[in-house]
This record gives structure tokens, C-alpha cells and sequence, in this order.
């Protein structure tokens, strides 16, 4: 798979050809919202900070065959549940600086 260094970007047509991914699921994809694609010199890239969050999207629909719509929906879930995990993380220490 190609990174580029300096900008940490992945090659999307290395990553489908590398994980079996059809490249009309990952325009989908960006066509919902659900991933950031980048296009320098007519080659598609992504950030590589999107790189885990875009395989655990492939694992969704090719493994668990869920569509876009439910991907969307637990992704959406997902964000949900961390930002309660963080302010959770939040309030206790505060709390722990009250006792």
C-alpha cells in the first residue's frame, strides 16, 4: 500500500486492490459523507487518519454484508458512544478534583 510521507496519504486504488474493495464502495462512501477522498494529479487518496475508520467500514459491508444505510446508522451510533465515553472520562475528573 502507498503512503506518501510527508502528508500521510494512502493511494485509494492500492487500498481496494490490497483488501479486495470495489472502488464504487468507497465513492459511495464519500458520497454519504462517511469518508474525505482527496484527488492530486487524478489519483484518489485518503488521509490516513481515515484509514481505520474506512476498514472497519469495508469489514461492515463485505463481512457482516451490511448496506450503506446501516453503515451510516452504526457509524453515526459509534460517534455517539465515544463522545459519551469522553465527557464520561470528563465529568469523573472532575469529580475526582471535588472528593
Amino acid at each position: 500500500m502507498k503512503v506518501l510521507q510527508t502528508e500521510k496519504r494512502i493511494a485509494v486504488d492500492e487500498f481496494c486492490r490490497h483488501n479486495h474493495v470495489e472502488m464504487s464502495f468507497i465513492h459511495s462512501l464519500q458520497q454519504n459523507g462517511l469518508l474525505e477522498l482527496m484527488i492530486i494529479q487524478e489519483s484518489t487518496f485518503i488521509g490516513a487518519e481515515q484509514l481505520r475508520q474506512l476498514e472497519k467500514m469495508v469489514r461492515f459491508h463485505y463481512e457482516l454484508n451490511i448496506n450503506l444505510e446501516g453503515i451510516e446508522s452504526i457509524t453515526h451510533l459509534l460517534e455517539q458512544i465515544n463522545d459519551l465515553q469522553e465527557e464520561m472520562r470528563t465529568l469523573r475528573n472532575k469529580l475526582q478534583f471535588y472528593e
